[in-house]
């Protein structure tokens, strides 16, 4: 009998993870002996803790916030799409090597496909500079967006992000202070907000809603937040009340997350089982 396929995410915070439940019923619909676990790792014991999951033989993993980066220098080999992002998110453990990959880039693409936003010459601001926001920038650039520009609190980090992605992107790229972007939202047709500021967890996701100018956005924006606990987070919620489409951040959950699940087992994802057991 063979051993169940072992695989994770590591992130802090990680408990609202809804991975687990997403894969294991993917699984479970597929005949596939799989178990899926949490690993809350602090960002100062993620070296040690990774390795240990690697010399115990761990099939495959994620990695969330705040790790999507500083994984990279702890694998033995990184897929030159994620090399181009500067961040990883899926792991798949390949002939004993351990070879990461960014699928957050096409998850977030598709997700917006889905609920019908146009993204051939968008006008997109990405609110953030981590992981999920430089494959956000990458993401759409493929997808045809005309012009992005990164917001983010400290203008170094997006400028650092402009001048890392600005050779593997198509479309005009530039970055600029938070608190510049009200001239941004003006022009912009997409907003995505890329940070963990509106999780439930954070005390401050309201007053960071409240000080974003979201009614500067033209009527006919759309408006994605990466976070999907809760669905309706505090910038969605003021988006909606404009009468903006919006998206919430299980499609790109589930689509970064099929496209990861047929990495690890080799077997095509149900769909409709993985979103029912995210929406459960």
């Amino acid at each position: 009998m063979t051993d169940p396929i072992w695989l994770g995410i590591f992130g802090w915070p990680v408990a609202h993870s809804k991975s687990p439940q997403m894969h294991e019923a993917a699984a479970r619909a597929l005949g596939i002996d799989l178990r899926y676990e949490r690993f809350a790792v602090a960002p100062a014991d993620l070296a040690e803790v990774v390795r240990a999951k690697h010399a115990e033989g761990i099939d495959g993993y994620n990695v969330t916030v705040p790790h999507k980066q500083a994984i990279i220098a702890l694998l033995d080999e990184v897929a030159s799409s994620a090399r181009a992002i500067g961040a990883v998110n899926t792991v798949v453990r390949a002939g004993g090597r351990y070879v990461g990959h960014n699928t957050d880039a096409p998850g977030l693409v598709r997700s917006l496909e889905d609920a019908g936003v146009q993204l051939r010459e968008a006008r997109a601001v990405i609110l953030g500079a981590g992981g999920a926001a430089r494959a956000a920038v990458v993401g759409l650039s493929e997808a045809g967006a005309a012009r992005v520009t990164v917001l983010c609190r400290r203008r170094e980090q997006g400028q650092a992000l402009v001048s890392s992605l600005r050779a593997h992107v198509e479309c005009d790229l530039e970055a600029a202070p938070l608190d510049d972007s009200l001239v941004h939202f003006e022009a912009a047709t997409l907003m995505v907000q890329a940070t963990s500021a509106t999780l439930e967890s954070n005390p401050e996701a309201r007053e960071f809603a409240d000080s974003l100018p979201i009614d500067a956005l033209p009527a006919g924006a759309a408006v994605v937040d990466i976070v999907y606990e809760p669905l309706k987070t505090t910038v969605l919620e003021r988006a909606e009340d404009r009468g903006l489409v919006i998206v919430n951040g299980l499609g790109m959950l589930l689509h970064q997350g099929a496209i990861a699940f047929e990495m690890w087992t080799g077997f095509e994802p149900p769909l409709g089982v993985m979103r029912e057991a995210l929406e459960s």
